[in-house]
């Protein structure tokens, strides 16, 4: 047996190289006398971190609506170049998911933090009328690596948490990575309010020295878990799970739909209701705000009502939302398409929330069936916390596709109807889709249910 004496001795011994060997999240003791402090200070600068990859990953969203009629851009091409980022951020979240194991969690967040310099200094240097649309798209594809933060930040803290303390932290890192859509776009608005619609530059020369910041207190204050493993076979199990496409799914209709209506709110409103850029900066942050702050209270409601249900009522929520913003549309009735946007925000972050807790609930409900027919408990027990961090990690990269596909196809609705309403036509038929898979596979009944998913639904109660 391992001498707690010794133990803390090797966690000092490697404090100062920013390499900590041993680690028990999970032994009370060591908990309460050395690793809450240490893990709480890993996710304040690494929230922090993440925030400024997600303010980098959707500024775009803002620097567009500084683009007048000097760029000569159109509406369709400016919806295409707040999706191109969004593409790249989804794809950047899987190897940055293994990049924590292999660089460490602290290495890495320096790293990733430091090159959100080079989309934001390149974005100073073209910044300018008669920049062809081709060099903005790739500048933009660059800020992309913003995207990738989330999975390394969730991944990273993931480790330095104990089971029963894991909500909460991950419910703060997500909540405080995704205020940063809202801080950026705040950002916008005020440039815009004081400076004036042609000076963009100012946002970008706001968070050049914050993205130093970033990178230098992660240096500084951040560490390694040397206990870290990447785990890729639990990704290639996992991918032949059923739940896995299932969840991705979902949350492509949860997150997918925040970070795609983050980017286009402001364009939506310019394009349809002819807002000033100042006017529209003054309602976009709302949106990404409140979608962010309720994320925790979608985790807190399918703690208690259970995942399952909170989603579908979810997905009903942002149907019933989506059919208000077509009347409001077709109306020109600015304040309740305003008021049904922002509600629709609300309801993704809620959404978010709900369908990461319903991820774990899942795999613990096949582990307590394969239990209960008398596999090893300590096994499937560990089974299920290893496909349970594979699939946020790949449900995460998906989700975010979601929003590539909700610029794109504003792009097309504008490009051919000069209106929104057949994008949210098709996004109504897209959450129909979603309640009726959420209720098909974890509300039925168990007697309507096939057997492979009866024992789920019986042992499963909180998914």
């Amino acid at each position: 047996m391992t001498d707690p004496t010794r133990r803390k001795e090797n966690f000092v011994a490697h404090q100062g190289k920013h390499w900590i060997e041993h680690w028990e999240p999970e032994n009370a003791e060591f908990w309460e006398s050395t690793g809450k402090k240490v893990a709480r200070r890993n996710l304040w600068f690494s929230v922090f971190a993440e925030h400024i990859g997600f303010s980098i990953w959707t500024l775009w969203s803002v620097i567009v609506l500084f683009m007048g009629k000097d760029y000569g851009f159109s509406a369709a091409d400016k919806f295409l170049l707040v999706s191109t980022p969004t593409l790249i951020g989804g794809l950047m979240r899987l190897p940055y998911t293994f990049a924590v194991a292999k660089f460490g969690g602290r290495n890495w967040t320096v790293v990733s933090a430091a090159l959100l310099l080079i989309p934001t200094a390149l974005a100073a240097v073209v910044l300018h009328p008669g920049t062809s649309l081709g060099t903005f798209l790739l500048v933009a594809a660059l800020g992309g690596v913003g995207g990738g933060n989330f999975a390394s930040s969730m991944t990273n803290i993931n480790a330095f948490y104990p089971e029963k303390h894991k909500g909460w932290a991950l419910g703060l890192n997500a909540g405080g990575g995704n205020l940063g859509v809202a801080a950026i776009q705040l950002v916008g608005l005020l440039v815009i309010g004081t400076a004036g619609a042609t000076a963009p530059r100012v946002v970008l020369f706001i968070y050049l020295p914050l993205i130093v910041v970033a990178a230098v207190c992660a240096y500084f204050y951040m560490d390694n878990l040397a206990t870290m493993k990447g785990d890729t076979k639990a990704m290639r199990e996992v991918v032949k799970e059923p739940h896995t496409w299932v969840m991705s799914f979902l949350y492509v209709g949860t997150f997918g739909s925040f970070i795609g209506y983050s980017f286009a709110f402001g364009l939506v409103l310019q394009n349809q209701f002819g807002r000033t850029p100042l006017q529209a900066a003054a309602v976009t942050f709302l949106g990404p705000l409140l979608g962010s702050l309720s994320r925790p209270t979608g985790g807190w409601l399918a703690d208690r009502v259970g995942g399952g249900k909170i989603t579908f009522a979810t997905f009903i929520g942002m149907a019933l939302a989506t059919v208000v913003l077509v009347l409001a549309s077709t109306s020109k009735s600015l304040a309740l398409f305003t008021i049904a946007f922002i509600v629709l925000f609300v309801l993704t972050g809620i959404g978010n929330g709900s369908t990461y807790k319903m991820i774990p609930a899942i795999f613990r409900a096949k582990a307590r069936i394969a239990i209960s027919n008398g596999a090893e408990e300590a096994a499937e027990l560990l089974k299920a916390r290893r496909l349970s961090g594979a699939l946020i990690g790949l449900a995460g990269a998906i989700g975010a596709e979601g929003g590539l596909f909700i610029n794109l196809a504003f792009r097309q609705s504008f490009a051919d109807a000069h209106s929104g309403v057949p994008a949210f036509i098709g996004f109504l038929v897209f959450y129909g889709l979603c309640f009726a898979v959420t209720w098909a596979v974890y509300l039925r009944k168990p007697a309507e249910q096939p057997t492979s998913e009866r024992g789920l639904a019986l042992a499963g109660a909180e998914v």
